[in-house]
């Protein structure tokens, strides 16, 4: 067997361009691999059980003896491959750090390139006296996207908790490797006593304090671009989607660097996101690229010609031939299998998928924060993009108690959005963290014993969507950047006056206070109190409708989870 290790990123991007399928070199000189899926596959992800209790997991499970064969049809298939690529680093840094094996056959080139940026190279992390040793990893990854197998969907993601090993056997994007080292970390660090959150976490400078912020939220609720964003004398970026949490609010990185959405970015909008993109040395997937080799960010519907073009990457990752010469052809008109933006079965790849996605290595990230000295957790909020008739989510709210913020937390609240495909609406999730692989209730329990220990630590959320409407409805409000700063600026200062929502229990911006003028001035009070929309254009009964709809489905979804009743009880009122 032929094992590359730790090959350069130079030479990873000559093994892409001659070994993985749809991959190009485009105009920027960055590498963009059209992938067959679009996102991460949750449904074909297996969690082995050798005790028979299902219960113990959030994830499917798999019969030891099923598992043993897809782990020895993947080991058959690599013998024939004859050769491996080794990425040997580290997720995190200092005494927190975990060592990594990740393994991928040569069609997993680009995937490869991608983890070696978002990983810690072993000299950043070990002694001399390591370093001159073989590496020893805790954990380890084979990746092989071609290996097809007789489960659903013909691929299957396997994971072993019990060795913290994970084989993924047919999908080829990048986010099942990411995901799969971060989901046994998830693991890991719950046995030692923390708690992997999905979030982002910045380095604020304020009032001659270092603090230290983090950010949950799902995908396109806007993690990332609050991250990056600007509140306080100087802000500097830690890590844009995954941290773990300790007692006394202490918190280690996971990455070293950042894994990006595309769609809509703007220089003007995201420079830091953009500039690190559009860089020569960024990896990028499912980015569309027009026939000058010009990524193109806000791509949707293609035409006739442009499916032509493409015609080739766009059968060979899964689009229907003869719906793709009959588009080509002219035999089906866009308006016929299109609707509201969404295809038809069968006509998916008529719009491109707005989850393009970039890597940029943190050392690409203008003022990023150093990782090796990280403050204590000072501001913890979570990201809900509400949107659609019934938005009423406040601007920001403050939680009372740790109690009510694990609640929350714990709901993952937002509307889903483009990379869930057409699966579209509002959703809840776990702590926003499907890929916590134990019994989700773990992490509102253990949530709740840290954040008893944190000492001056504000628990918060924020709607980064809109307010009473969509992006197609006038009469709605939209949450937009600026807004967002300049709500997080005044709660990091300590400037806001707060009043109990009655309805819900907990704090929101009082619009009395002389001490809030500011704050309204940059934000409506629309978005701050959305009851008043509904009041101003006489909807008022369908604001009460929708608060009674929360109470009760968001017990029904705590108590499905079976969190505790003090979590439930701060959360709904009776």
């Amino acid at each position: 067997m032929d094992l590359l290790r730790n090959p350069s990123q130079e030479q990873l991007r000559s093994l892409a361009l001659a070994h993985t399928p749809y991959c190009s070199e485009t105009a920027l000189g960055n590498i963009n691999k059209i992938a067959r899926n679009k996102a991460r596959m949750a449904a074909f992800t297996y969690i082995i059980d050798r005790e028979g209790e299902p219960e113990v997991y959030s994830h499917k499970t798999i019969d030891p003896e099923r598992a043993a064969a897809l782990i020895a049809s993947q080991a058959e298939y690599v013998r024939r491959q004859g050769a491996l690529i080794a990425i040997e680093a580290y997720v995190g840094l200092g005494p927190r750090a975990v060592p990594v094996q990740w393994l991928y056959t040569r069609e997993a080139a680009n995937i490869a390139g991608m983890q070696q940026i978002l990983s810690f190279p072993r000299d950043q992390v070990e002694t001399p006296e390591q370093l001159a040793a073989p590496f020893q990893p805790a954990f380890r990854l084979v990746y092989t996207p071609d290996h097809f197998v007789d489960m659903p969907g013909r691929q299957a993601i396997i994971v072993d908790l019990d060795n913290y090993v994970t084989y993924i056997m047919g999908p080829d994007y990048f986010g099942e490797s990411k995901k799969g080292a971060l989901r046994m970390l998830a693991a890991l660090i719950y046995k030692r006593g923390g708690l992997v959150m999905h979030a982002g976490a910045k380095a604020i400078h304020h009032g001659g304090r270092d603090l230290t912020m983090g950010i949950l939220g799902l995908s396109g609720t806007g993690k990332t671009t609050t991250t990056f964003s600007k509140q306080g004398e100087l802000t500097r970026p830690i890590q844009d989607d995954m941290i773990a949490l300790w007692p006394g609010g202490e918190v280690s990185v996971t990455e070293n660097g950042c894994f990006a959405k595309t769609f809509g970015l703007t220089e003007e909008a995201e420079p830091v996101i953009y500039r690190g993109t559009t860089s020569p040395s960024a990896w990028i997937e499912n980015v569309y690229v027009d026939e000058r080799g010009q990524p193109d960010f806000f791509k949707r519907l293609l035409a006739p010609a442009e499916v032509a073009r493409l015609r080739d990457v766009l059968v060979g990752t899964g689009a229907p031939a003869t719906n793709v010469d009959a588009y080509i052809r002219g035999d089906v008109a866009p308006d016929a299998i299109v609707e509201d933006g969404i295809p038809k079965d069968g006509w998916d790849f008529v719009a491109w998928t707005e989850n393009g996605r970039s890597i940029i290595p943190m050392r690409a990230v203008e003022n990023a924060a150093d990782l090796h000295d990280i403050a204590p957790l000072h501001s913890l909020g979570i990201l809900n993009r509400d949107e659609g008739r019934d938005a009423a989510t406040p601007g920001i709210v403050r939680f009372s108690s740790p109690e009510q913020a694990a609640g929350y937390l714990m709901l993952g609240e937002t509307s889903k959005t483009s990379a869930a495909g057409k699966d579209r609406g509002k959703t809840r999730s776990p702590f926003t963290q499907p890929f916590f692989p134990l019994a989700h209730s773990r992490q509102a329990a253990r949530f709740s014993e840290l954040a008893a220990t944190f000492s001056d630590t504000t628990m918060w959320l924020m709607n980064t969507g809109y307010v009473g409407g969509d992006a197609k409805d006038v009469d709605a409000r939209k949450v937009k950047i600026r807004h967002s700063s300049a709500m997080l600026e005044a709660l990091i200062s300590g400037r806001v006056v707060w009043t109990v929502d009655p309805d819900f229990g907990y704090e929101v911006v009082d619009l009395d206070a002389p001490e809030n003028a500011a704050l309204l001035e940059r934000v409506p009070a629309e978005l701050l109190r959305p009851r008043v929309l509904f009041e101003r254009q006489g909807r008022t009964d369908e604001y009460r409708r929708w608060v009674e709809t929360m109470h009760a489905e968001r017990r029904a979804f705590l108590e499905r989870y079976s969190v505790p009743a003090a979590i439930i009880d701060a959360v709904v009122r009776a």
